[in-house]
């Protein structure tokens, strides 16, 4: 069963969820942010960056923190980087754990979400959800971020079934950003998938791809972290496709999962929903163990 209780973790006022399995914190000071999430007792998982800062010019600086966020796309800094630093709305029922921010200026979107621990297994649900309280329509997706702690592999599968019945038409797709240096020893790119080794000394890089796949994972100390994601083939997706992404630095590996695009009128909402899973080495799920983590 979950229990949970109201702790100070990492400066902050946190409510701590946990299982037999997991333990999760989430902040109450600031938001939205998971700031912690620990297997079997193990360190947090997460990597929190007090001092980590983005300028914007002519607004306050924003804060990363570190941990799980919501933000949405397209990533444009007056936008993406409104200042998330005050104290946000919640209600704790049971397992869940449900959180209201302050609606973003100027825009009119207000995020929240919903967070279920599983009752037995070592399983997360976050509910992300973006709502219009502007007065006209605005166009998002969204686009949840998960920092981790360097040292491990992170990998992004890609789909290897043929997309006609003669095997000539294009199959997989590699995005990458402007910063990424495509010869980097930290960037690996298989038959099967984009591995991104977080022990970068200096620099940055990102890549991502469409993945109807639905799931991205992230093995560092011997335990598999997994988020998954539903892939909508139908719908669109900016960043050129790239439903998910991994974005890592010397201080940090990201995780993160796009939604579709979508045109919000005035009231309206969207959900984006991650689940996630944690296992420890010799349980891994076998597909993903043997074709992806093969050392």
């Amino acid at each position: 069963m979950v229990d949970h209780k109201e702790v100070e973790f990492e400066g902050f006022d946190c409510i701590q969820l946990n299982n037999d399995h997991l333990a999760l914190w989430v902040t109450r000071n600031i938001g939205l942010r998971i700031l912690g999430l620990s297997y079997q007792g193990g360190e947090n998982m997460l990597v929190v960056l007090p001092n980590a800062l983005i300028p914007l010019e002519g607004a306050p600086d924003y804060s990363l923190r570190g941990g799980h966020r919501l933000w949405y796309a397209p990533e444009i800094p007056k936008v993406t980087y409104i200042t998330d630093d005050k104290a946000v709305e919640t209600k704790v029922k049971g397992n869940q754990i449900e959180q209201i921010q302050p609606i973003d200026q100027p825009t009119g979107v207000k995020k929240s979400w919903r967070i279920e621990l599983d009752n037995e297994g070592a399983e997360v649900k976050v509910s992300h959800r973006l709502t219009n309280h502007g007065s006209s329509d605005i166009e998002l997706a969204p686009w949840a971020i998960t920092m981790l702690r360097p040292g491990g592999m992170g990998c992004i599968p890609m789909k290897t079934n043929l997309e006609d019945e003669f095997g000539l038409q294009p199959n997989r797709q590699i995005v990458l950003w402007p910063y990424t240096e495509v010869k980097s020893p930290c960037l690996k790119i298989t038959d099967k998938g984009l591995f991104v080794r977080a022990k970068m000394d200096q620099g940055a890089l990102k890549v991502g791809s469409p993945n109807p796949l639905g799931w991205i994972a992230y093995s560092n100390n011997r335990v598999l972290f997994i988020k998954m994601a539903a892939f909508k083939a139908e719908k669109e997706y900016l960043d050129r496709g790239a439903s998910s992404q991994i974005y890592c630095s010397p201080e940090v590996i990201e995780l993160e999962t796009l939604g579709p695009l979508v045109k919000l009128k005035p009231g309206e909402s969207v959900e984006h929903l991650e689940t996630w899973q944690v296992y420890s080495n010799g349980s891994w799920p076998s597909e993903i163990a043997e074709l992806y983590f093969p050392d």
